[in-house]
């Protein structure tokens, strides 16, 4: 496909994702109890995508890929009882995908999951006890919604080792100091494979963060408020569990740290500014240095740091909302290169049609290694339109 027709196409597309402006509406809503004290409501979340990459196709896999397909199709049932309990179940099937964050595949398989499953408990203002599978609390990324990014997602190498966005487990968390204060503690699973970990220990979890304008007060952040909140927020984390792994004959043990902060604030008549960063330390003491270490240990979720730095702005007038952002990470050993320096550039557009329920996305991304790989530079293209109802 020659570079015209390429181009052609994907605005093609683009412009096909722009016009779906329909209306959005809220999920069907269900009451029951005494005096209607208990709610049921069911939400269906899309993200539909093409995707382009230079690389990955063709005999010698250097001609560019292209693919349909869903980034997130999930189903949700949020309940509650009264004023004090809650309940979340959140459903999604992910297609078989060719195109992945760093390689082009002959195809992953398609998998159904519960993918979160909690019973929310209000004690009081200032304290609440979540019980279930559920995002655990260390960096801000993995706790931002994934429908409402600053930009198209987050980064696909902000997870924690041996474990996927989500964790089963207990948390206790609440506001204090009039909502500027947060604090979080959590137990969860961590390293659930005990057939071939040291012990079976939990995986602990502490993270705090100040609000010193409007407050962050849920579980969740998002990645922007589209102007309709002043926000300046810091954050910190610590994660940590023992004998998570061998390296060499050596149990070793898994922490990590991390701070945050985040930014936006609306100017009338000029627009919404937003800036975020952060920085995270995953450290599994070296073992990678240590005979033949367990694989998880190294590659895209081990032993690693890094960061990311994003920037935002919504035109004033026009639900507009253009975006970059900026990744560097070192990995102990990525793929047969020892430590391996990643960047990640990535810039485009929002478009919101009826807030986050319909909007619009374009990004272009590149993927630079430091040192010579198995794998390739790569540019990225991506438009997605995204659906709640």
């Amino acid at each position: 496909m020659t570079v015209f027709k390429k181009a052609a196409m994907l605005c093609t597309v683009t412009a096909a994702f722009c016009l779906l402006a329909s209306s959005a509406f809220a999920g069907p809503t269900w009451t029951f109890g005494d005096e209607d004290q208990g709610l049921l409501k069911l939400d269906y979340k899309g993200q539909f995508q093409v995707i382009n990459r230079d690389t990955g196709a063709g005999p010698s896999g250097d001609d560019s890929a292209t693919e349909f397909n869903f980034r997130r199709n999930r189903l949700a049932l949020m309940g509650a009882y009264g004023d004090s309990f809650g309940l979340y179940v959140q459903t999604e099937y992910t297609e078989d995908r060719n195109i992945l964050p760093f390689e082009v595949s002959d195809g992953t398989d398609g998998e159904f999951q519960i993918l979160d499953a909690v019973f929310r408990f209000k004690l009081n203002d200032s304290l609440n006890l979540w019980v279930g599978k559920f995002k655990y609390n260390l960096t801000r990324e993995n706790l931002e919604a994934c429908e409402a990014p600053l930009t198209l997602d987050r980064s696909t190498l902000i997870r924690a080792p041996f474990v996927s966005t989500r964790d089963k487990g207990v948390a206790l968390w609440g506001n204090l100091m009039d909502n500027k204060f947060q604090y979080r503690v959590d137990a969860m699973n961590g390293r659930n494979d005990s057939l071939s970990a040291p012990e079976s220990n939990p995986r602990f979890s502490a993270r705090v963060h100040v609000s010193l304008l409007d407050p962050e007060k849920g579980y969740g952040y998002k990645g922007t408020y589209m102007g309709n909140k002043k926000v300046l927020t810091i954050g910190a984390a610590y994660q940590m569990e023992s004998a998570v792994a061998y390296g060499g004959s050596e149990e070793i043990d898994y922490s990590a740290w991390t701070v945050d902060a985040f930014a936006e604030y609306p100017i009338e008549d000029i627009g919404t500014f937003t800036l975020s960063g952060a920085y995270v330390e995953y450290d599994l003491e070296d073992a990678y240095k240590n005979g033949s270490p367990d694989a998880d240990v190294t590659g895209v979720n081990g032993e690693k740091n890094g960061g990311y730095v994003k920037v935002g702005y919504l035109l004033p007038n026009m639900p507009l909302q253009l975006f970059a952002r900026s990744e560097g990470w070192s990995f102990a050993k990525l793929g047969d290169v020892y430590d391996q320096e990643v960047s990640m550039y990535g810039g485009g557009f929002n478009y919101y049609v009826r807030g986050q329920n319909l909007k619009v996305t374009v990004e272009y991304s590149a993927l630079d290694y430091d040192q010579d790989a198995t794998v390739e530079d790569t540019n990225t293209f991506i438009a997605q339109v995204q659906v709640i109802f």
